[in-house]
């Protein structure tokens, strides 16, 4: 796989380009990579659709898919899971969405972690709940929790679930043990359940573990584990994820809301997760080593530039950039201005930031760096090609 390549999105009608379709603008904001997909993947994938036929098929049947999954957890974070405990969803969104009817009553209160996942931050009013925020704050160079802010909105009665990301993000951080510790005493203590969003675990650069959270022996039982393999490895426009819920109880709760709203994860997203999983090793270490790369490139050349700011994270492909020195009244049109489109920090709760997609070839990153120290140039233009050879 060579990630230097820039493959040509204008016929695939991504999000992410149609955003600034027929713009000078380079987008670096929604959370899918610029990579083909590894080739075990599509060799699936055309297996699948040259079998001709695509009627219903229930997740639960694919045991290969279940298998993979099982194996995964194991090999990558120790984590020996029980098929059971699996319960597939056509994505994250939906999952956290379908916790919170599951457990949650009229006048219940959600705690959510900020900066967040703009969807986590919408998904207490959506269902017409109050939510509860959270800071982050941070300490030795790197962003973690509010532990103090978490213990006092878990004193409130009415707090019945937190939702947090595990690696953060926008912040790419990720929770070490005695935090996981700290968040597991403070949800058994109140009696609050915990719904992890981990979608960006298999993304860690650092040589740091994660730690799902329903594998802790404290939140086995009062918690979810939502995971997928689409950011890891490009595939979430095929909508698979799955939820991983050890408790039967809190299961079945969770089913029972996901039922007659919920479709079954298609046939092309277990294929996908299936493949992913199993025969991708080697294209998923290559990417990590990529991403290592093109993150240090990106916060060593944004914190050059006056008035930006970065702390390095240790998992994702997103940077979350601190531009509160620029001074200015909206950071997105200062990028825009300059001819990049990030997702806007004010959409993850602070207007003073902007978060960047680094899940590119090195020469977007490049031409991204010229933009920001305003100079703009051309997505396609030799000059970006060129600089990126020499790094």
């Amino acid at each position: 796989m060579d990630f230097n390549d820039k493959p040509d999105r204008s016929r695939s009608k991504a999000y992410k380009w149609e955003r600034y379709k027929g713009t000078e603008i380079l987008p670096m904001w929604i959370a899918d990579t610029e990579f083909r997909c590894a080739e075990p993947i599509l060799a699936a994938l055309h297996q699948r659709i040259d079998d001709g036929l695509f009627g219903y098929t229930h997740p639960d049947h694919d045991v290969e898919a279940i298998a993979a999954v099982v194996a995964w957890c194991h090999r990558r974070y120790g984590w020996q899971i029980d098929p059971s405990w699996l319960v597939w969803t056509p994505g994250i969104v939906p999952a956290f969405n379908v916790m919170i009817n599951a457990v949650c009553q009229a006048g219940d209160k959600i705690i959510v972690q900020t900066p967040n996942y703009p969807p986590i931050l919408a998904a207490p009013s959506i269902n017409k709940l109050e939510r509860l925020c959270i800071g982050s704050v941070l300490e030795q160079g790197r962003w973690t929790l509010d532990f103090d802010a978490l213990e006092k909105a878990a004193e409130d009665p009415k707090a019945r679930l937190f939702i947090m990301c595990n690696p953060m993000n926008p912040m790419g951080s990720v929770l070490k043990q005695d935090e996981l510790d700290r968040i597991a005493d403070i949800c058994r203590k109140h009696d609050v359940l915990l719904c992890s969003d981990e979608i960006h675990a298999d993304l860690i650069l650092d040589d740091v573990p994660h730690l799902p959270a329903s594998a802790h022996p404290k939140l086995a039982d009062h918690s979810v584990t939502l995971m997928a393999a689409s950011k890891t490895f490009n595939i979430a426009g095929l909508g698979a994820a799955f939820a991983i819920i050890p408790n039967p109880t809190l299961r079945a709760a969770f089913n029972l809301a996901a039922r007659g709203i919920l479709p079954w994860v298609n046939v092309a997203g277990l294929t996908a997760t299936h493949a992913a999983f199993k025969h991708c090793d080697a294209w998923y270490q290559q990417q990590l080593a990529y991403l290592k790369d093109n993150r240090d490139f990106l916060v060593r050349e944004i914190n050059k530039i006056d008035g930006l700011k970065v702390i390095s994270p240790a998992a994702t492909f997103l940077l979350w950039v601190d531009a509160s020195e620029l001074a200015v009244a909206d950071t997105q049109a200062w990028c825009e201005a300059r001819g990049i489109g990030p997702s806007a920090g004010r959409d993850f709760g602070d207007k003073h930031f902007f978060r960047l997609n680094f899940g590119c070839a090195r020469a977007y990153l490049v031409d991204a760096v010229n933009r920001l120290q305003g100079n703009k140039a051309s997505l396609t233009g030799h000059n970006s090609v060129d600089l990126a050879e020499k790094e």
